[in-house]
C-alpha cells in the first residue's frame, strides 16, 4: 500500500479529480522537467542535442521495465492509433478470416482493423458484452482457426471490466492468431509481463496512467515481429545516427530491434525529460503497488453503488484502478458537467459513470462524489 501522494501533484483541496483514465495531472517533478525542456527550445544554442538520444533510450528502458520487456523491444510513437496502424500494416489477413474485438471497444483499436478487413475481404468478429463483466470466456470462444488477429485491451475502457490476457494469449497461439493489445488503460497501474502475455504488438498512450505529456505513446514489438516495415522512414529509424553529425549518407538498413518503428521527431526536446521524470516515479512506486492502493478506493465506489442498488461488476471481474457503475435512474446527459460544476471530475461513458482515481485521491473523495450524486439524481 502506498500512502497518499497528493503533495506530489498540483491539486487544489477543493478539487475532486477522479478522471485519470481520461487525462492525468502532472507530477510537480514532471512540470519542472517540462520547464527545462521549454528552455531548451527557447534558447537551443544553450544545449547540446547529444543529450536527447540517451534520454529517449532511458524512456524506452523505463517503459520496458513497467511491462517486463527490454528497451530494444520498445518504439516511441505518438499515439495508440499510430501503434495499432503499425501492427495492422505488418499483419496479414486472408479473405474470410476474422479479427476479434470487443463490443464498444475503444476506436483506436478498431478503425485500423475495419480498414484491413475491408481491404482484405476479412471479417470483424465482435464479442458481446458479458452478463457478469467477465470478457475472457467469450473472447476465448470467439478465437478459432479462422482468426487471424485478436485486437483487445486488458480491460474495457468504459468501466474497467477485465480480460485475462495470459489466457487469451495462449488461446491465440493455439489458434495461430496474432495478438495485439491496446494497454493504454493499464500500463503504469497494473503489473504486466510480456513473457506471460506474449503479444505480437502492444500499444499504450502515455498521457493517462503513465502521467506523461500528450502526443506520446509506446509500442512494444515482439522480437519475431521486428523485421517488419515502419509507417515512416526517417533518419532515426535507419542505421545508427549520431545526434550532432551532419553526415549526408543514407543507411540501407533499419535501426536495430523495435527502433525501426519509432516515429519521426521522437527526440522531442520537451516531452523527453518530462516523460523520464514521470516513468521514474511510476517505477519507484511500482504498478502492482499502485493497483493495490487504488483498489481500496474503487472498492468503496462499488460498495456505495451497491448500497444504492446500482449496477456494478463483481470485484473478480473488474480492475482495481478504474470502475464503472450504472444508476437505476436515467442519467442526465450532462451529469458529468453537473458534477464538474461542483469541482468533481468523472467521465460518463455510455450509460456508465466511470471513476478512475490515482494516488492523489482519498476515501473522502469517493464520499463527496456519492453525496453529489444523491443530490443530483
Amino acid at each position: 500500500m502506498i500512502a497518499n501522494q497528493k503533495h506530489l501533484f498540483d491539486l487544489p483541496d477543493d478539487v475532486t479529480y477522479l478522471n485519470c483514465a481520461a487525462y492525468s495531472p502532472f507530477l510537480k517533478t514532471v512540470r519542472a522537467a517540462g520547464e527545462i525542456g521549454l528552455e531548451r527550445k527557447n534558447q537551443p544554442w544553450n544545449f547540446s542535442s547529444t543529450i536527447l538520444p540517451p534520454e529517449a533510450d532511458r524512456m524506452r528502458e523505463l517503459f520496458g521495465g513497467l511491462i517486463g520487456a527490454a528497451a530494444n523491444d520498445i518504439a516511441i510513437v505518438n499515439s495508440t492509433a499510430y501503434g495499432i496502424a503499425t501492427a495492422a500494416a505488418n499483419l496479414p489477413l486472408e479473405r474470410g478470416h476474422n479479427i476479434v474485438v470487443l463490443e464498444d471497444q475503444f476506436p483506436s483499436n478498431v478503425y485500423a482493423w475495419r480498414r484491413l478487413a475491408e481491404s482484405s475481404g476479412g471479417v470483424m468478429r465482435t464479442v458481446a458484452w458479458p452478463a457478469d463483466g467477465n470478457w475472457t470466456p467469450g473472447v476465448i470462444e470467439a478465437i478459432d482457426n479462422d482468426t487471424a488477429i485478436a485486437a483487445l485491451p486488458p480491460c474495457h475502457w468504459t468501466d474497467g471490466s477485465r480480460l485475462d490476457l495470459v489466457a487469451i494469449g495462449a488461446r491465440c497461439r493455439d489458434a495461430g492468431a496474432a495478438f495485439v493489445v491496446d494497454a493504454t488503460q493499464t500500463v503504469g497501474v497494473l503489473d504486466m509481463d510480456m513473457a506471460a502475455i506474449q503479444p505480437d504488438f502492444l500499444a499504450c498512450s502515455a498521457y493517462k496512467w503513465l502521467l506523461c505529456p500528450y502526443t506520446l505513446a509506446f509500442l512494444y514489438v515482439a522480437p519475431h515481429r521486428q523485421d517488419g516495415t515502419p509507417l515512416e522512414h526517417h533518419r532515426w529509424n535507419y542505421g545508427t545516427p549520431v545526434a550532432d553529425k551532419t553526415d549526408t549518407a543514407y543507411d540501407d538498413d533499419y535501426a536495430a530491434g523495435a527502433t525501426r518503428f519509432t516515429m519521426g521527431e521522437a527526440l522531442n526536446l520537451i516531452n523527453l525529460p518530462m516523460s523520464v521524470a514521470a516513468l521514474e516515479q511510476l517505477t519507484e512506486w511500482g504498478p502492482g503497488n499502485i493497483q493495490e492502493s487504488l483498489a481500496v478506493l474503487t472498492d468503496r465506489v462499488a460498495d456505495n453503488a451497491s448500497e444504492r442498488g446500482w449496477a456494478v461488476w463483481p470485484k473478480a471481474n473488474r480492475m482495481g484502478h478504474s470502475i464503472g457503475f450504472k444508476p437505476t435512474q436515467t442519467l442526465p446527459v450532462d451529469i458529468h458537467l453537473q458534477l464538474k460544476a461542483e469541482n468533481i471530475h468523472i467521465s460518463l461513458r455510455g450509460d456508465s459513470i466511470r471513476v478512475s482515481p490515482h494516488l492523489y485521491n482519498e476515501l473522502d473523495d469517493i464520499g463527496r462524489l456519492f453525496e453529489a450524486l444523491d443530490r443530483l439524481l
